[in-house]
């Protein structure tokens, strides 16, 4: 029997081609290349002038999976059932087939580069979607490019991974290092990262797990620097102004980042974010609920877009 998720990916593929959604490499500078699933309307070939542009959306993946995988459920909403939404699904550096020969690892290089490759792809102004490490991501992405980012919404996530955050999380969480949880080797490894990481975790038989290792765990040496880059020393970090409208949308038993953590983001933040939470879901709120996520997300989008109401 072949890899599961190497049957699957076709399928998924036939999935995005049915919402309108394609994939795309764009070279970001010599070395650099990243993927993103984009919307078929926005390429050349099938760009019509006369048409209203529509409200962008771009989504960050977290640490384990890539882009389609976290956010499948969320394209497929806003590609449907009346969603009128631009929808742009980027994989970080070393995540699907994003790469790069640069040395740097910051979550400042993954946002330049993001920044780069969607105005490359002609995105100007989007609303940003992040969850957990894309969610560090796409908070450095709106401070560096306010013009860009027009509103935030925020799932499982903090400001910046300081060392104080990081050592209660994985004192929370029983690990000692973030490689050790978030870079399993077995398949006990995976299946102790996904309990932790959801309210109640489904059963899997093992030949699931076996092959998510196999398919989601590449560039190892690659991810390690990139861990090693996002913890930042307490005396370094500081909390930025934003002046983006800023929702908070986390689940209620987030074991990696609790409502303590979360409950400190909002009042870090001010008065210009709102913080909701989710019942009965864990860090993987928009996999575990994500009807009760994307009801949430469909209205802040609207709210965001001047389309709709809070």
């Amino acid at each position: 029997m072949g890899n599961v998720f190497a049957i699957i990916k076709p399928i998924l593929h036939a999935i995005m081609k049915a919402i309108g959604m394609t994939s795309m490499l764009v070279e970001i500078e010599p070395g650099t290349t990243m993927h993103f699933w984009v919307p078929i309307e926005s390429t050349a070939i099938h760009q019509d002038p006369n048409n209203k542009p529509k409200p962008t959306v771009v989504f960050l993946h977290g640490f384990v999976a890539n882009g389609i995988m976290t956010w499948l459920f969320q394209m497929v909403s806003l590609r449907t059932s009346g969603a009128d939404f631009a929808v742009y699904v980027p994989d970080l550096l070393f995540f699907g087939d994003s790469i790069t020969d640069c040395p740097e690892r910051s979550t400042s290089f993954q946002a330049h580069c993001l920044a780069k490759g969607l105005m490359k792809l002609g995105v100007e102004k989007f609303s940003l979607v992040g969850f957990s490490y894309g969610g560090v991501v796409g908070f450095k992405l709106a401070q560096l490019y306010p013009d860009m980012v027009e509103s935030i919404v925020m799932s499982s996530t903090v400001i910046e991974l300081t060392e104080s955050i990081s050592n209660a999380s994985l004192n929370n969480i029983g690990f000692t290092s973030w490689p050790d949880f978030l870079l399993p080797k077995t398949i006990s490894d995976l299946k102790v990262l996904l309990s932790i990481g959801t309210h109640k975790f489904p059963w899997f038989p093992d030949f699931f797990f076996r092959d998510f290792l196999e398919v989601m765990f590449a560039n190892r040496k690659e991810k390690l620097e990139l861990l090693k880059a996002f913890v930042v020393s307490d005396k370094d970090a500081a909390t930025p102004e934003y002046s983006q409208r800023i929702y908070l949308l986390y689940g209620d038993n987030d074991k990696i980042f609790n409502q303590a953590v979360s409950d400190t983001i909002k009042a870090k933040l001010g008065e210009n974010t709102t913080l909701e939470y989710i019942k009965s879901a864990g860090h993987l709120v928009q996999l575990e609920r994500p009807f009760a996520y994307n009801c949430f997300l469909k209205k802040i989008l609207s709210y965001s877009s001047g389309s709709g109401k809070m």
